[in-house]
C-alpha cells in the first residue's frame, strides 16, 4: 500500500501536488512548520495588496503551511499564488473547516468584528493582529499591532502624519520584516489580444464613490490623450462601471475600445495586463495594475495617497481639496473632489509615463 507524507505542506489529499502527488522518495517533501492561518476577508483591493505581506511570512517561514481565509469573490485573486497553500473562502461550511484544524499562528490583517471573532475562535498557540475582546470590541493582540490601531482611531495620524504604505504597517503589525516585497498576482496568457497604450480603469468600489472621477473628467481626459497617441483608450472595470462605459462610449466613439465588464476579476485582469500604462482610482482596478508592474498614474480625492506603494513605477495625482482625505461615504459639499481634478495634469502624466516606457504614437 502507498504511504502519503499527510504532514507535508503540498499535501492535499484530494488531487495529487504539482510536484507530482508520489510521496515515496519525492524530494520535495517539507513538513508544514508553522502552521500559519491568514485571514483577511476585507475589500478585494486589500486582499491583492496584502499578497507582498505573504512574501515576508514565507521569507521567515520557508516551510510554514499557509492558509488564507478569505472572502469568496477575493479567490481569484489567489489562483497560481506560490506563497499560499491552502485557500479557504467564507462560506457556509468554512467554519466547521476550521474547527478540524490546529494552527501555531493566527494573523488578522482585519480590523473587523467578523474576522476579529474567527481569529478568536481558531484554535492556535499564538495570535497577531486583531480580535474582539468580552465587550464585542475590536482589540490589538499584540504589542507591533497597536500603531495600525491607532491609526483607524486618529484621523490625523492616518490622513496627515502617516507617510508610510499600508503593506509596510500590517507586515510589522503581524510581526514580521516589511523589505518592500512586491504583490504577488498571476494572469491566464491571452497575447493573442492586440495591445493597447493607455487602459483608464473608471471606477471603484460602491462603498466610496468619490474615489472615481466624474464621467464628464473621464472623458476630457481620453480626448487629450487620444489626441497625442492617436489610439483608442481601453476602458477597465467591473460589473458597475458597465452603464459609464456605454456612456462614454457614446460620447467619444473611437476614441475608447470596451473591455468586458461581467466576465469576473481573472478576465478582466487578463484586458488590464494588455496596457502599457493604467489611469485609476484608489480602487480594485490600481491594485491590479501595481500586481502586474504597469506604469500607473493614480488619481486620490478622498484617500489618502500615503499608503499607496507604486514601486517606483508611476505617479500618485492628488486633488487639493480642503476636506480631503476624509472617511465620507458621500460629500456634502456643492462640488467633490471627483469634480475638480485637473483633467489636463492627469492626462499630460499619463503621457509622461508613456515616454518614460519609449511608447510612440500610434501602433
Amino acid at each position: 500500500m502507498a504511504t502519503y507524507r499527510t504532514d507535508c505542506r503540498h499535501f492535499s489529499g484530494y488531487r495529487p501536488c504539482h510536484l507530482g502527488g508520489q510521496c515515496e522518495g519525492c524530494d520535495g517533501y517539507a513538513v508544514a512548520e508553522p502552521r500559519i492561518l491568514f485571514i483577511n476577508i476585507d475589500a478585494l483591493g486589500d486582499v491583492l495588496r496584502n499578497t507582498s505581506v505573504v512574501n515576508a511570512i514565507r521569507r521567515a517561514h520557508p516551510c510554514a503551511g499557509l492558509t488564507w481565509l478569505t472572502q469568496e469573490r477575493a479567490v481569484p485573486l489567489l489562483e497560481g499564488n506560490p506563497q499560499v497553500d491552502r485557500v479557504l473562502s467564507l462560506s457556509p461550511g468554512v467554519q466547521a473547516i476550521l474547527d478540524c484544524l490546529e494552527f501555531d499562528l493566527v494573523l488578522n490583517a482585519d480590523k473587523s468584528l467578523q474576522a476579529g471573532a474567527l481569529a478568536m475562535r481558531c484554535r492556535t498557540t499564538e495570535r497577531r493582529g486583531f480580535g474582539v475582546n468580552e465587550h464585542g470590541a475590536i482589540v490589538p493582540l499584540n504589542a507591533e499591532a497597536e500603531f495600525l490601531y491607532r491609526m483607524g482611531l486618529d484621523d490625523h495620524l492616518k490622513f496627515f502624519e502617516n507617510t508610510r504604505s499600508a503593506q509596510a504597517i500590517l507586515c510589522e503589525a503581524l510581526g514580521f520584516a516589511h523589505q518592500n516585497e512586491p504583490y504577488v498576482f498571476t494572469v491566464d496568457d491571452r497575447s493573442s489580444l492586440p495591445r493597447r497604450m493607455v487602459g483608464f480603469n473608471t471606477g471603484c468600489g460602491p462603498k466610496w464613490p468619490q474615489k472615481k472621477l466624474s464621467i464628464e473628467r473621464a472623458a476630457d481626459i481620453i480626448r487629450y490623450i487620444f489626441a497625442e497617441t492617436n489610439e483608442p483608450v481601453l476602458l477597465l472595470g467591473g460589473p458597475d462601471d458597465t452603464a459609464d462605459h456605454a456612456e462614454l462610449a457614446r460620447m467619444l466613439g473611437e476614441r475608447v475600445e470596451r473591455t468586458p465588464t461581467d466576465h469576473g476579476l481573472r478576465v478582466g485582469a487578463v484586458h488590464l495586463n494588455r496596457v502599457d500604462v493604467v489611469l485609476t482610482g484608489d480602487s480594485l482596478g490600481m491594485h491590479m495594475a501595481i500586481g502586474l508592474e504597469k506604469e500607473v498614474v493614480a488619481w486620490f480625492g478622498p484617500t489618502s495617497p500615503a499608503e499607496i506603494d507604486l514601486y517606483g513605477r508611476g505617479e500618485k495625482m492628488v486633488t487639493d481639496f480642503g476636506c480631503a482625505p476624509c472617511w465620507s461615504r458621500g460629500c456634502s459639499e456643492s462640488v467633490s473632489c471627483n469634480q475638480v481634478a485637473n483633467t489636463r495634469d492627469i492626462a499630460a502624466a499619463v503621457l509622461r509615463r508613456l515616454a518614460v516606457l519609449g511608447c510612440t504614437q500610434g501602433r
